[in-house]
């Protein structure tokens, strides 16, 4: 009756460390597959509205549009295109509300670049640009002056924009202002949402009075080339002493590198948690180990030597852990499959479903270090059972 009992609790205890194993190889699937996603939508949305490369003065605000050939950068292999920007703080105002933005004065084909009309608020005013003349705001700078869409006339706000080199004198305006009827609202990413209006270059560069003056200079890389290969180039091209070359990753590198580490801390986290798990295996060895001693005993006396019995025992513990690992890694996919197929859980406050991506180098990872571990903890207790017998 009590060897019965034995062996209930060994199984029971086998069990636990089954599950345990498998739960956290399942958990490992799920979250690195979802911060994938993560990272691939961030990258989107920085990348779609922030050009592959841009090009600024280090020293100073502006530059003068010849002081760099722009024929000579549009020649150079894998550049796309070339477009001028003009970027100024400016404040909206639409009836009572008053708020600060920044005013992006950008031509025709940036719009194209950044695929404006899937970014668009119920896809109004997405062909509002095709005549050269446009206005976009954030779709939260939108909500906040409280401005309407899709109207019979479109609603307009009112910009004011700083005069340069002007002494303020009383009764005298600091200000350009300008009424500018608004075609559509974007939603690309909180920093744009929250502040950028896009308007087109010429009207920005005549109310900014920026005769021949570019803020940035912003190019497209052709499929097939890299941006760091194309950005290798222009600076090979142009020089970059008295400009700054930036690609669209370098641009927000904090956000990326944010993004990574904290993927890199949840998997850590959760190997710990594997490592706890993986105390029930070391549970589940001894157990056998102890209810199996008589039969240890009988054939250590007909020959079985102590490599045989490790053997035994470190085969026992490899085939739980791989049996928890070949469930989790199946679990762990099937959820993420579901996730895909029915999006049933959706990011809070983007109202968006969760990414996710599969990549084989997260399944190497995976793979390596649950059987690392699992091989550490069937190797070492075994041994030292085996060692003390």
């Amino acid at each position: 009756m009590w060897s019965k009992g034995k062996r209930n609790i060994v199984t029971l205890i086998s069990r636990i460390s089954l599950f345990g194993v498998m739960i956290i190889t399942a958990a490992l699937v799920v979250l690195l597959s979802a911060f994938n996603g993560i990272e691939k939508m961030i990258e989107q949305l920085y990348s779609e509205f922030d050009p592959p490369i841009t090009i600024q003065h280090i020293q100073r605000k502006t530059f003068f549009d010849n002081e760099l050939d722009l024929r000579k950068l549009q020649k150079i292999p894998g550049v796309k295109s070339v477009s001028k920007e003009i970027e100024e703080i400016v404040v909206l105002r639409h009836e009572q509300k008053w708020i600060n933005a920044r005013l992006y004065g950008v031509e025709k084909s940036f719009l194209s670049e950044c695929h404006l009309q899937k970014h668009l608020i119920n896809h109004i005013g997405a062909n509002a640009y095709q005549d050269g003349r446009f206005a976009y705001i954030g779709a939260d700078l939108m909500q906040n002056l409280r401005l309407s869409l899709g109207t019979i006339e479109k609603d307009e706000v009112l910009l004011y924009a700083p005069k340069r080199n002007v002494k303020i004198r009383l009764g005298k305006a600091p200000f350009f202002s300008s009424r500018i009827p608004i075609d559509g609202a974007v939603n690309f990413n909180k920093e744009v949402n929250n502040s950028a209006l896009l308007w087109d270059f010429q009207s920005a560069s005549d109310l900014l009075g920026y005769q021949n003056e570019i803020s940035k200079i912003y190019v497209s890389v052709s499929p097939g080339f890299s941006n760091v290969e194309v950005k290798n180039k222009i600076i090979e091209s142009i020089g970059s002493k008295n400009f700054s070359i930036k690609t669209n990753l370098e641009k927000n590198e904090l956000i990326f590198k944010t993004s990574k580490s904290e993927r890199l801390v949840v998997f850590i986290i959760l190997l710990f948690v594997f490592v706890l798990a993986a105390f029930n295996l070391v549970a589940s060895l001894t157990m056998l180990y102890v209810e199996k001693k008589e039969s240890i005993k009988l054939l250590t006396a007909i020959g079985m030597t102590r490599n045989d019995i490790f053997n035994v025992f470190f085969f026992e513990g490899l085939l739980i852990s791989s049996l928890g690992i070949l469930f989790g890694l199946a679990l762990g996919y099937l959820v993420c499959f579901i996730q895909i197929k029915t999006a049933f859980l959706i990011i809070p406050g983007a109202n968006v479903p969760f990414p996710i991506v599969f990549t084989l180098s997260d399944l190497g990872l995976i793979l390596g270090a649950v059987s690392a571990l699992s091989f550490l903890f069937s190797f070492f207790p075994v041994r030292i059972l085996v060692k003390n017998a």
